[in-house]
C-alpha cells in the first residue's frame, strides 16, 4: 500500500531551483506536521523543513533563507521549494509524518527523490 510519494527531484546547476512534492495518504497528511528530510551518501537522514496543518514551519540552519515549505491540505500534498541550490544540498529527500515516526521509528518510508546539485 503506497502511502507517501516524493517527485521533483533532478540535476539542478549550483545557484538553481527545485521544487519537490510529496503526496500522502489521508491517514498521514492529517498528523500533527509534516516534513522534509534528506539523506546524502555516506550520512545519516536528516530533517530539513518541517509544517505544522496550521502552517507554522521550522527549518534546518542549513536550508534557511533557501528553501520553503509549504503544504496544500485539499490535495494531500507538501512541497519543498530549493532556490540557491549548493553542491551540498545534494541528497535523496523525503518526506514523512515527525509523530508518525516518533510513534513508529520503522514506518515506512515512500522511495524519495534524487537531486544532485553540480556543474
Amino acid at each position: 500500500q503506497v502511502q507517501i510519494v516524493e517527485s521533483g527531484g533532478g540535476l539542478v546547476q549550483p545557484g538553481g531551483s527545485l521544487r519537490l512534492s510529496c503526496v500522502a495518504s489521508q491517514n498521514i497528511f492529517d498528523l500533527w506536521a509534516m516534513a522534509w528530510y534528506r539523506q546524502a551518501p555516506g550520512k545519516q537522514r536528516e530533517s530539513v523543513a518541517l509544517i505544522t496543518r496550521g502552517g507554522s514551519t521550522n527549518y534546518a540552519d542549513s536550508v534557511k533563507g533557501r528553501f520553503s515549505i509549504s503544504r496544500n491540505n485539499t490535495k494531500n500534498t507538501v512541497y519543498l521549494q530549493m532556490d540557491s541550490l549548493k553542491p551540498e544540498d545534494t541528497a535523496v529527500y523525503y518526506c514523512n509524518a515527525p509523530t508518525r515516526l516518533a510513534a513508529d521509528p520503522g514506518s515506512p518510508w515512500g522511495q524519495g527523490t534524487q537531486v544532485t546539485v553540480s556543474s
